[in-house]
Parts: structure tokens; sequence; C-alpha cells
């Protein structure tokens, strides 16, 4: 368990969104530092300059000194002043202004992430990109508030039920960058993972083009079995599978889960022994999730997994 790829470091950003927030916390981080050593080094100075036995009785008091008033009112005006330049600055680049329809639609659920791009593609805690391309993403939540966080890419921001809300995002490089829920919502709030996957446009284009296809017709066998199962179990009333049956949206859309990476939203890497172990003990795995144990035998578990495994 816990095999999700652990949450990436926001000092090693990987888009103009995510430089811009970065940049904003050194600028910032150099400031305060500056600021810090020079209250340290007058605290030092006091200690030594009027420490007790340097002269007899107490030091002269002074009482008001203009100049000394207007830099300490002046100098920390003007900090401030700063830091909101470079604040708005920040918040212009990695939060540019919202224009047209989203590129992607990701719905916050507890406790999984669910993305439908504008083509029609669909998928579940695995967020495909193309690289060097600024994408609008519409956020939203099915339950309760949760919050979207791909440091390495984006800026965080709140999946509030009811009031969707919108985020730009792109990636520089290709690569599997992590992301996470960073907003307490429930039991299971530590494993609401995600992975946004960058790949060149190409590549891209085809995962996308796949995501679209339906799923294949069953082969005889344990295949076509597991599709008994999977029909004949609650599996059909929460899960998707395109082109098989009715379309709910309570779970993850499985037509293509044989290509994802991790089960659970992270929790479990997704493999044929790890996916029977998720399906022998969802609750042991990870408790108080929405995946109820169907009590299945071993039989028809392996059936189910011969299936699901063609889902690809």
């Amino acid at each position: 368990m816990g095999l999700a790829p652990s949450l990436a470091t926001p000092f090693d950003p990987q888009s103009p969104q995510a430089r811009a927030i970065a940049g904003l916390f050194t600028q910032t981080l150099v400031v305060c530092a500056v600021i810090g050593a020079i209250v340290a080094g007058l605290v030092a100075y006091c200690l030594v300059r009027f420490r007790e036995g340097r002269s007899k009785g107490e030091p002269v008091q002074i009482e008001g000194h203009t100049r000394l008033e207007i830099a300490w009112t002046a100098v920390p005006f003007v900090i401030v002043v700063g830091l909101l330049v470079l604040t708005v600055g920040a918040v212009r680049a990695s939060d540019p202004p919202v224009t047209g329809a989203p590129d992607i639609v990701v719905t916050a659920h507890q406790w999984w992430w669910e993305a439908r791009y504008a083509s029609g593609a669909v998928a579940a805690n695995e967020i495909h990109v193309p690289t060097r391309r600024s994408l609008l993403v519409r956020v939203e939540s099915a339950d309760v508030i949760h919050d979207f966080w791909v440091p390495q890419l984006a800026r965080k921001i709140d999946a509030i039920p009811g009031h969707p809300v919108f985020v730009s995002m792109s990636a520089d490089e290709p690569g599997r960058y992590p992301g996470a829920c960073a907003e307490f919502c429930g039991a299971e709030h530590a494993w609401m993972r995600l992975i946004v996957v960058a790949e060149p446009e190409a590549e891209f284009a085809a995962w996308e083009a796949r995501q679209r296809e339906p799923a294949p017709e069953p082969t005889p066998g344990p295949v076509a079995r597991g599709v008994v199962v999977y029909d004949t179990k609650p599996c059909a009333e929460c899960h998707a599978i395109g082109g098989h049956g009715p379309q709910p949206r309570i779970g993850p859309d499985l037509t293509h889960i044989a290509g994802r990476a991790t089960l659970g939203a992270g929790v479990l890497r997704n493999s044929p022994a790890d996916l029977t172990h998720w399906l022998r003990d969802p609750q042991g795995i990870k408790p108080d999730s929405h995946m109820p144990d169907m009590q299945l035998n071993d039989a028809e578990i392996d059936d189910l997994v011969a299936y699901l495994e063609t889902l690809r």
C-alpha cells in the first residue's frame, strides 16, 4: 500500500504558472531573510552595547527620534508595496483570465478524481496533457469541498460543490507529475492522489483517441465469464464501461482501467495481483471508501480480473 509517487516539491516548477508561484515564494523568502538578519543583528548589537557593567546606572533614556520614526515607517511601507507588486505579477502569470470552453473538466469525488476531456475522453486519477500547451481546467466537486493541487504544474484551487472554478495548467517537459487533494475531505483524504502525465503532442493525441474507443469485445473463457460477473454483481451499478451496459458515474470509469498506473487513487499499483487484492478486500485496503466488499469467491475474482485486464 502507499505506492503512488510522493507529492512533488513546489520548488521544482515545470510550467510558467508554477514558476510564477515558486518565484514569488523565493523573492518573499529572501526579503524576510534580510529583514530577519537585520533585526537579529540589531538585537545582538544592543545586547553587547548596552549590557550590564558597561556603564553605571541606567542608560540615557531617549524619547522621540523623528528621523528614526520616519525610517521605520517608510521602509516597511516600501517593502510591503514591493511585495504587493511582485504578488500581482505572480497572480497574473499563474492565474490568467478565463477564456473559452474548458479543455478538461476535473471532478473531485470522495476519494478519487474524474477527468472528462472536451473530445469525449474520460480518465480517472490519471490526467494526460500535451506538453507546451496551456490548458483550461474546470474544477468542480461532486460531494464535499476538495482542493486540486499539482505543485509542479498549477496553483492550488478549491473544488466547491455547486461552484465550478477554473485553473490554467501546462507542462514544459514530458513526465509524470504527482498531485493530491489539499483540503481535508474525510476519512480517505490522504489517499486521494492523482498523476498528471505530460507527453508530446503526438503521444497525447494517440492516448486521447484510445480513451474514446469503447471496450473490446470479450473473448470466450475467463474474460467472458468476467463480463457475467461484472453484469450480475453490483459493479455495473457504480462503474461505467464504454460500449457496455449502463453508464453510471458513481465510481471511476473502467473502460481503460488496465492502462492506468494505480488503483484506489494511488493506494495500490495497478497490477493483476493488486487488482485481485483490491476486489477481495477493498475496505481492508481503503477503509470507509465507497467501494463495497462484493463477497466474490476466488473464481469470480479471477474471471473479473481477467476481464478488467483486457480494458486498456
